[in-house]
């Protein structure tokens, strides 16, 4: 293996010249991180779907009597050391660190806040229903796909999955991820959850959605850097 690439952080090469950046940079992809964690709260709370890596993680933190974020972050980590072995530390950073500590904790406080706020049974209502439904599945496709296109490292979840997309080069990225993330419903489905709409459309569309946002953000807000 390639020592060199145990060398830098993901995107610590690109930022090192300009502070000022990298620390604009951190701050976008923590709120992007706290983002997709509130979304995933409400999302929760319409029980009609979540991203395919919450949908299995709750299934499995069920069934072993865990709290989300304990789970996630326990898992988090095994996977984080198997991207390590396998790619170095090219794919890990500041936004690595974020999305694999802050998610899952940042779900269970939204639930917990939401269990204080509102009334048993809410976000179930029939207007609450679908519109906390779609404000939380866009919030978290744009949040997701802004995270992954920050330029700061990948969740170990999401570096697993670089890893797969690159052994398959021939496939485009958002098929390979498709097939990547129905594999993660597979599991929780295996693990007693039953899929909702929501989980098949992000299967199917945060692919695609992260290479769109990821085209808007080189084209517009990397471009500076790239000079």
């Amino acid at each position: 293996m390639d020592k060199s690439k145990f060398k830098t952080w993901a995107g610590l090469d690109r930022f090192r010249k300009n502070k000022k950046e990298f620390a604009a940079n951190v701050v976008m992809v923590v709120c992007a991180v706290l983002c997709m964690g509130i979304s995933l709260g409400f999302l929760l709370e319409t029980d009609l779907g979540t991203d395919p890596y919450t949908f299995m993680n709750v299934s499995i933190a069920g069934k072993i009597g865990w709290t989300l974020g304990n789970w996630q972050l326990t898992l988090n980590a095994v996977m984080l050391i198997i991207v390590i072995l396998v790619t170095g530390i090219g794919l890990i950073g500041p936004g690595s660190v974020a999305n694999m500590v802050l998610v899952g904790y940042t779900v269970d406080f939204t639930r917990w806040v939401i269990g204080k706020v509102f009334s048993e049974g809410f976000f179930m209502g029939p207007v609450a229903r679908p519109v906390t439904f779609t404000l939380g599945l866009v919030g978290f496709l744009i949040s997701a796909a802004v995270y992954m296109n920050s330029r700061l490292g990948l969740s170990p979840y999401d570096g697993l999955g670089k890893i797969i997309c690159d052994a398959f080069k021939k496939i485009p990225f958002f098929i390979t991820r498709i097939a990547f993330d129905s594999c993660a419903v597979i599991i929780g489905f295996i693990f007693g959850a039953r899929p909702r709409i929501g989980t098949i459309l992000m299967a199917v569309f945060l692919g695609p959605a992260i290479t769109t946002v990821g085209s808007f953000m080189d084209r517009y807000i990397f471009k500076k850097s790239e000079k």
